[in-house]
């Protein structure tokens, strides 16, 4: 321990003004004897400071943008404040390899390399720039989406180009055939069902829309030559809305994933049986046609006819094409038959009896039903195929005397023939037979 002096020296404090960041650790042309001292604790240790120092190496005032980067910076010791708080000390260490130590390492603290002057004069936000410029390039693709950031500050636009249609692929667009790309747009609406998606990707409906029109076009004229009934309409009376009704639904997507048509005597919309057409990627595609929820008064019509004249529908249902089309090739029998279009049909049937009719009734399956429709699917290959429009006029073929069925009891026009056979309920089920 150094020994305590007799003497109190007295000291100058040390000017406010100066910074202990810029100061040196000699003064030049002076003897380190001659300069007397001010003990200063830092680090633990003991350090002597060199005083007076010259004006010309004093600062000022402390900028806000200047930072410390050394190892005093990270122990604490570069707070201004540090000094005056501390107690002044009794004891002295004339040891003056302690001093060139503190004062070698004060000369190393102080420096600072071309790259911290260059980041000191860019500013604090230089760095938060450069990640914000590297985001927006990163994100520009995403624009479109809710929530992206352009970083740009208030007042300033920006205009955000819409993603452009796909290419044919080398696939060109023909009436008779759907495109790919029609797929591909609906397997993306189905991964992206909002609002903000669709409007960014306009360019891809309406290229796929203009695509399955064409087709629905296509059908038209074949459908009137397999069906006389039908008018020949523009697409725009015949295809369905890709955009659903959610007031009432639990569903919250507001489009649907898949293009529909429908034909019949008033186009999509009227109280005739009609041909659908739906297309969806995945497997989903299928060609029906029939009565879907229809009214309360066609529904009787049809429940009378079956109790009645039975013997129509079971016909209709057991026709060859049916059987092996819609039914999967099941024999010439007409409960099972019967049995296939009740499955197909179950969806919204009745559990009991209808109002008026025994349980026991002969035809009682078929009283129960609240729908009477047939359909077809069709796979992703068969409908994307060159004969996919053969393939779904094959089938509308086979389901045109279920719809000529259909509207001869529900409109029935004046020249058909009510002398038809108009067996009693009770002997219109005849015995299986085989083909």
């Amino acid at each position: 321990m150094p020994k305590r002096k007799s003497t109190k020296a007295v000291v100058a404090p040390t000017p406010p003004s100066a910074s202990k960041h810029k100061r040196q650790a000699s003064v030049p042309d002076t003897p380190r004897s001659n300069i007397p001292t001010l003990p200063t604790r830092s680090s633990k240790r003991i350090k002597t400071v060199p005083y007076p120092l010259p004006e010309d190496h004093l600062t000022p005032k402390r900028s806000k943008y200047f930072e410390h980067f050394g190892e005093d910076a990270e122990d604490g010791s570069d707070d201004p404040g540090s000094e005056a708080e501390e107690p002044e000390s009794g004891y002295e260490d004339q040891d003056n390899s302690v001093a060139e130590t503190e004062e070698s390492s004060r000369e190393g603290d102080d420096y600072e390399s071309e790259e911290n002057k260059k980041r000191l004069k860019r500013g604090p936000r230089a760095g938060q720039k450069a990640n914000s410029a590297e985001q927006l390039v990163n994100t520009k693709n995403d624009l479109w989406r809710e929530g992206v950031k352009t970083g740009l500050g208030p007042g300033k636009q920006v205009f955000i180009e819409k993603p452009k249609a796909r290419g044919d692929g080398g696939i060109k667009y023909v009436p008779e055939r759907i495109h790919p790309h029609t797929f591909d747009f609906l397997k993306d609406l189905k991964k992206n069902n909002d609002r903000i998606w669709f409007k960014a990707h306009d360019a891809d409906y309406r290229a796929s829309w203009k695509d399955f029109e064409s087709f629905v076009d296509s059908l038209t004229q074949k459908i009137a030559e397999v069906d006389e009934t039908i008018p020949e309409l523009p697409p725009r009376d015949l295809v369905f809305r890709v955009y659903r009704d959610i007031r009432f639904s639990s569903d919250p997507t507001p489009y649907k994933p898949h293009f529909s048509a429908a034909w019949s005597r008033t186009g999509r919309k009227g109280p005739y049986a009609c041909y659908y057409v739906h297309i969806q990627p995945d497997g989903k595609s299928f060609v029906g046609s029939g009565l879907w929820h229809p009214e309360a008064d066609p529904v009787k019509l049809l429940r009378t006819d079956i109790d009645q004249r039975s013997s129509r529908i079971r016909t209709v249902l057991t026709d060859a094409g049916i059987r092996r089309h819609i039914f999967g090739g099941i024999g010439k029998d007409e409960n099972k038959a019967v049995k296939a279009f009740c499955k197909q049909n179950e969806e919204n049937a009745l559990k009991t009896k209808p109002k008026g009719y025994e349980a026991d009734n002969a035809n009682i399956e078929l009283l129960r039903l609240r729908n009477f429709t047939i359909g077809q699917k069709i796979s992703d290959q068969e409908i994307l195929s060159a004969s996919g429009l053969d393939r779904v006029i094959e089938l509308i073929k086979v389901m045109h005397p279920f719809v000529t069925y259909l509207n001869n009891v529900v409109m029935p026009d004046e020249e058909f023939d009510d002398n038809e056979d108009q067996g009693d309920s009770s002997s219109s089920s005849s015995q299986p037979t085989s083909d």
